[in-house]
């Protein structure tokens, strides 16, 4: 099994900045996290779809959505499997459920997957 946990969420107001964060992890007798080619962030906005947000590959390849170009910035750890995004000057139409993302993931114990995806944060841009 692989997880994708996330944090730093939260209420921020309009202009201000967050930063979220995910860590990828197996259990079980997957073995270690050997490589994940694609790390990002999709993100749920209420009555909507799942849109992207940001994406990040190995080889450092990067996709933004256009409405997040120039505020937000994806960056990752490959030694560590971890993702963040740093968001800033944040408007109340980024208010959302931000979900982490990974792709093509492999493991020291031979076993791979195509996708993941963590559980979810709330992110909130309110006054």
């Amino acid at each position: 099994q692989v997880q994708l946990v996330e944090s730093g969420g939260g209420l921020v107001q309009p202009g201000g900045s967050l930063r979220l964060s995910c860590a990828a992890s197996t259990s079980g007798d997957s073995g270690s996290i050997f490589s994940i080619y694609t790390m990002g962030w999709y993100r749920q906005i209420s009555g909507k779809q799942r849109e992207l947000v940001a994406t990040l590959t190995s080889d450092a390849i990067t996709e933004y959505a256009d409405s997040v170009k120039g505020r937000f910035t994806v960056s990752r750890d490959n030694a560590e499997h971890t993702v963040d995004l740093q968001m800033n000057s944040l408007k109340p139409e980024d208010t959302a459920v931000y979900y982490c993302y990974a792709r093509d993931v492999s493991s020291l114990g031979g076993y791979s997957w195509l996708e993941i995806w963590g559980q979810g944060i709330q992110v909130t841009v309110s006054p």
